[in-house]
């Protein structure tokens, strides 16, 4: 098993998989580290449906596809540069539904106030990265989907207070990954005030 910040420092996005499964004893062990992520008041308001149907994971790629192509390309196109658009559209026209297992992350507003659901589903959902990467399994973070809140929630069953709130494939990386890009710490480090350089 990689060491802590070796996972950390090398986990990045992956939106292309290989064919092979992924057993549900690897899924578990990524949703047991979901579930101790920090969460408000300790509510636990997360919930995960676990998707492998090759059906489900093509409805739920139609609704990235749709979401990609009426408007969030358009968005992304003046933001990003010409690799990482290229490869964010081909994850969301068909690669990360590819995947063999969709997770689906919600949370329950039964169990949180609304206004707190970010703060404790997102924890979670990033432990559930972490665990993906430490062994082996290439992942990410994506939310096309649920901007087709409606449409997911029928497509799930999901009950009205149980809110989707990203998808996450699970899958061998179809090719190595590389190193993650990211800016230096200390380049977004600023001491006492904002703007104090490290």
């Amino acid at each position: 098993m990689p060491d802590l910040f070796e996972v950390v420092l090398g986990q990045r996005a992956c939106r292309s998989f290989r064919d092979d499964d992924v057993s549900d004893e690897l899924v578990l062990r990524c949703l047991e580290a979901a579930t101790h992520a920090p969460s408000a008041e300790n509510t636990q308001p997360w919930e995960f449906v676990v998707v492998r149907s090759a059906k489900q994971r093509a409805a739920i790629g139609g609704l990235m596809s749709s979401t990609w192509v009426g408007g969030a390309r358009a968005v992304s196109a003046a933001r990003l540069e010409p690799g990482l658009l290229a490869d964010v559209e081909q994850g969301a026209q068909g690669g990360i539904a590819a995947a063999p297992v969709l997770v689906v992350v919600c949370g329950s507003s039964v169990r949180a106030f609304a206004s707190t659901l970010p703060a404790s589903v997102y924890p979670a959902t990033q432990n559930l990265l972490l665990a993906a990467a430490a062994l082996g399994l290439g992942s990410a973070m994506t939310t096309l989907a649920v901007h087709r809140r409606p449409e997911l929630t029928a497509l799930l069953s999901l009950p009205e207070h149980v809110e989707p709130m990203a998808v996450v494939p699970l899958g061998w990386p179809a090719r190595p990954l590389g190193p993650p890009r990211r800016e230096p710490a200390s380049a977004k480090a600023h001491r006492e005030v904002f703007g104090a350089g490290w």
